[in-house]
Order: structure tokens, then C-alpha cells, then sequence
């Protein structure tokens, strides 16, 4: 009888130990899955919020880029203004006036340094440095051949435009510029925009030029006859 009550007793605390070690196993696997709820809740946040800070970043950026185009049209504009055929046609007193004021402006331009650096890897790097050589080549020789120049710049625009080129496209330069950043391929094609407007109001300039040497020459022909 004593031995049985042992027994029963003996085997009732191993029923007690087994079911407080369950309880124990699945408070702890309880535990484990709330942590790892929580864990990808949090997870799921910080992703959301690193998601939305990327779109921020991007449109910094972008708009960082918009006032580096902005900077260079304002100087392409003042320095249009001072080298236009309306300055020359002035008073010598009202043409320093607005130089004074143009000089100002230009100044003030120049005091906003705005800086958007692209990520390259070494091959964008060889790229960019060979497309701004090419472009740089024909720019040194300007002044010598006004036409060929205009011509190569524009076969050099056409190969980095989506539209159809009014003209010859150089193979050569398209093959570099493919290998640039694509911020690098925009500020490449900006340049160029850049340089055959100069070209155009040159030519318009000159044109205007010798339009007034031929008038004078021949109010000069029809005073002597």
C-alpha cells in the first residue's frame, strides 16, 4: 500500500513537472513569436521611412540640378545682354551704366555655389573625360573655321538626342557618351545646347555686322555719285 501511494505520488509530480515544463516550452515559444512580430513590424517601419526618405533625397537632388541649370542660364543670359547688338548701339555713358549693373548681377550670380557630384565608376570617369575632350578640341578651334565648327558640334548634338538629327550624327562621340552617367549624359548634352546658341548669336551678330559695313559702303557709292 505504502509503495503504491509512493508510486502514485512519484507520478504525480512527474505529470505536475511535465505539464509546468509544457507550459514553460509554450510560454517561451509564445514569447518567441511576439518577438519576432514585433521585430518585423519594426522592420516594416524603418523600411517604409528609409522609402520615403529616398524619394525626398531624389528630389533634393533634382532640385539642387535645377538650380545648377539655372545659374548657367543666368550667366548665358548677362553675358548675351552685354555682347548684343543693342549695346553697341547706345551711348557710350549708358553703356557703362548697364555693364556696372550687368557686372552686379553677374557678381551676385557667382557668390551661389551649387554642387550635385554624380557617382561614377571608372569606366563613367574615362567616358566623361574622353566626351569633354572631344567637345573641348572643336571649342580651341572656334575662332579658326566658325562653320566646321558649328557642323561638328552639331553632329556631336545629334548623337546625344532621342530626336531625329537634323544632320550627320558622329558615331564615335555616341558610342563615348553612352558610356557616361546619365547625369553626366544630360550636362554633356546642356553644353553643347549651350555652345551652338553662342554660335547662333554670333553669326547672327556677324551677319548684322556686315549688313551695316554693306549699307554704309553703299551710302558712301550714292553720296560720290
Amino acid at each position: 500500500m505504502a509503495q503504491a501511494k509512493i508510486s502514485a505520488k512519484a507520478s504525480e509530480a512527474a505529470a505536475q513537472q511535465q505539464q509546468q515544463q509544457q507550459q514553460q516550452s509554450g510560454g517561451q515559444l509564445r514569447g518567441r513569436f511576439y518577438r519576432s512580430t514585433s521585430m518585423a513590424d519594426r522592420s516594416s517601419r524603418l523600411l517604409e521611412n528609409l522609402d520615403q526618405l529616398e524619394l525626398r533625397v531624389e528630389a533634393f537632388r533634382d532640385a539642387a540640378s535645377a538650380m545648377e541649370q539655372e545659374k548657367e542660364i543666368l550667366l548665358e543670359m548677362i553675358h548675351n545682354i552685354q555682347n548684343s547688338q543693342d549695346m553697341r548701339h547706345i551711348s557710350e555713358g549708358e553703356r557703362e551704366e548697364l555693364n556696372l549693373t550687368a557686372n552686379r548681377l553677374m557678381g551676385r550670380t557667382l557668390t551661389v555655389e551649387v554642387s550635385v557630384e554624380t557617382i561614377r565608376n571608372a569606366q563613367q570617369q574615362e567616358s566623361l573625360q574622353h566626351a569633354t575632350k572631344m567637345i573641348d578640341e572643336i571649342v580651341n578651334k572656334l575662332l579658326d573655321d566658325l562653320e566646321d565648327a558649328k557642323i561638328r558640334l552639331m553632329s556631336l548634338y545629334g548623337a546625344c538626342t532621342s530626336d531625329v538629327p537634323a544632320g550627320p550624327i558622329d558615331q564615335k562621340f555616341q558610342s563615348v557618351v553612352i558610356g557616361c552617367a546619365i547625369e553626366d549624359q544630360k550636362k554633356i548634352k546642356r553644353r553643347l545646347e549651350t555652345l551652338l546658341r553662342n554660335l547662333e548669336n554670333s553669326e547672327k551678330s556677324i551677319t548684322l555686322l556686315e549688313h551695316q559695313k554693306s549699307s554704309v559702303r553703299q551710302s558712301c557709292n550714292s553720296k560720290q555719285d
